[in-house]
């Protein structure tokens, strides 16, 4: 065109009567421009529109739409641009009609040609060969897929989808004197007394409260519990999770190394954490006792290698070093809320592989076996410490979202190649170590300081810097209860979500009121 571009918004109608005369009978057939403009839903639009999808290559044409970019419901798609609707049509037209010469002349082509390989003696003898051979089958249909990717005809695990109704604190503990350790996560009752709310008339509603409490804060820390053994730290994990709606089957857990067998406990509910311990056994290196630039391996949620893994954990500690030996946790509410709304979604309903082979090697190496009985629920049995449970999971008790694949637990996300699951893995952990507003960091100030965490949604990280400078043993002894299977419930939020729209409906009270 010998006049210059102008944009399309500035382009001026066109005398399409006189144009439509000066066309060719089989271009008039096509259809005029709607005043060299061709609207939605017009029929010279919806011709443009078949016309720009087809697979052949038009010189005429300054911009071609791939047909896996077309989207009728987009009226820019039916937008003529810079090219004026009457030209355009005599242009297309001509495309059409040398897609069909070439289609023709391929076809001609086409027959003169070499079979393709699945016509050759040679694929008729591989076919032969795998059907006479399984064993070489598998091989040639490893080799076909011989990359990252999983193969295309492989079932990837799904996820697990449940709903529960969020439970709500009553306000039974505002009584007590506590305070939020930080905006995200943490709460502290300083002066509250376990042992009187284990054996309060109303205890079943206190406790119930203090299940909600935690779940939502993530973990609660409370000072110099002296009255409390390892029999009531037991009693009040399993009372927490029996009271916020945990399965009848699952009861505390019996872990696969660290039970009665190893000799620093007679019973095999309780998990002492003793450095001195860990050392004996070989899983020191599991706390990277030497110095490093990074301590980022810390940070995992427990036991989540069973297929029925933690609700609530508690902790007391009994012995202290001098100093050093704090314990951080972080909030996997906050992780996923820190996640754009397009990866969210991408990561909603994926799972992944998590196992700890590293304690079938530590037993192996100690001349021990590791307990492969029912390990507190029927569903966590025998010695292959591996699990698939959801990416991004749901806490029952709050209904809020938590990414869950956060640790040394998680091996793999299922369907993505082996460096994808690296990258999102290494991610989640770069999120945590990346963001402190979202960790609370407890200092142990006085023996039989306890914490209880969710593991459902709160990650815990051990800070062993006493190690290196032979500050004292650190010891204490911990009880775990079992949960339920993981899963993901799509009508679930995420906690600000949450926290929001219960902020919202409050000013709606207030104000109806």
């Amino acid at each position: 065109m010998s006049t210059p571009p102008r944009s399309y918004w500035s382009t001026p109608p066109i005398d399409t009567e006189a144009k439509a005369e000066s066309y060719p009978k089989r271009h008039r057939e096509m259809g005029t421009p709607d005043e060299g403009r061709p609207t939605h839903g017009s029929d010279s639009a919806s011709t443009c529109a078949a016309e720009l999808r087809r697979p052949a290559i038009c010189p005429f044409l300054p911009v071609v739409v791939p047909s896996f970019l077309w989207n009728p419901a987009d009226p820019r798609m039916h937008t003529v641009n810079p090219i004026r609707g009457s030209e355009l049509h005599m242009k297309v037209s001509k495309c059409r009609s040398r897609s069909k010469q070439t289609s023709s002349l391929s076809a001609r082509r086409h027959s003169e040609m070499a079979p393709s390989a699945t016509e050759t003696p040679a694929a008729k003898q591989i076919e032969d060969l795998k059907e006479k051979d399984p064993p070489v089958k598998e091989q040639v249909k490893e080799a076909v897929y011989a990359d990252d990717f999983p193969p295309l005809d492989e079932e990837l695990p799904e996820v697990r989808i449940g709903h529960k109704e969020p439970l709500k604190t009553t306000g039974v503990l505002d009584q007590f004197e506590h305070f939020e350790v930080t905006p995200v996560i943490g709460r502290e009752y300083p002066t509250l007394d376990l042992k009187e709310l284990l054996r309060a008339p109303n205890s079943d509603e206190l406790l119930r409260d203090l299940a909600v409490t935690i779940s939502q804060r993530g973990v609660v820390f409370f000072r110099k519990q002296d009255n409390i053994d390892n029999d009531l730290q037991k009693e009040l994990v399993q009372r927490l999770g029996e009271l916020s709606g945990k399965p009848s089957t699952s009861k505390l857990h019996i872990h696969p190394v660290n039970n009665a067998g190893r000799g620093d406990t007679n019973d095999d509910e309780i998990s002492v954490i003793s450095s001195a311990q860990a050392k004996r056994l070989g899983i020191h290196r599991f706390l990277n006792y030497t110095k490093k630039q990074t301590q980022r391996s810390q940070w995992h949620s427990d036991i989540t290698f069973e297929p029925v893994p933690s609700d609530y954990a508690l902790l007391r500690l009994t012995q202290l070093p001098k100093t050093g030996g704090d314990t951080l946790w972080a909030s996997g509410y906050e992780v996923y809320d820190r996640i754009s709304k397009p990866l969210q979604k991408f990561f909603d309903g994926m799972t992944a592989t998590y196992a700890q082979p590293g304690f079938n090697a530590t037993a192996e190496k100690n001349g021990f076996k590791l307990y492969s009985e029912p390990r507190g629920a029927p569903e966590n049995v025998g010695e292959l410490l591996e699990a698939i449970h959801p990416v991004i999971r749901t806490n029952p008790v709050t209904g809020w979202k938590s990414v869950f694949a956060v640790g040394l637990h998680v091996q793999k996300i299922n369907g993505l190649s082996d460096e994808e699951s690296k990258h999102f893995l290494d991610w989640f952990v770069q999120l945590i170590i990346e963001n402190h507003d979202l960790q609370v960091r407890h200092r142990w100030q006085n023996p039989n300081d306890v914490a209880i965490w969710d593991n459902r949604s709160a990650y815990h990280a051990a800070t062993p810097d006493y190690i290196v400078d032979d500050l004292g043993e650190r010891q204490g002894s911990r009880a775990v209860s079992l949960g339920e299977r993981p899963y993901f419930d799509p009508q679930s939020q995420s906690r600000r979500e949450a926290l929001r729209a219960e902020a919202i409906a409050a000013l709606k009270a207030d104000y109806s009121s």
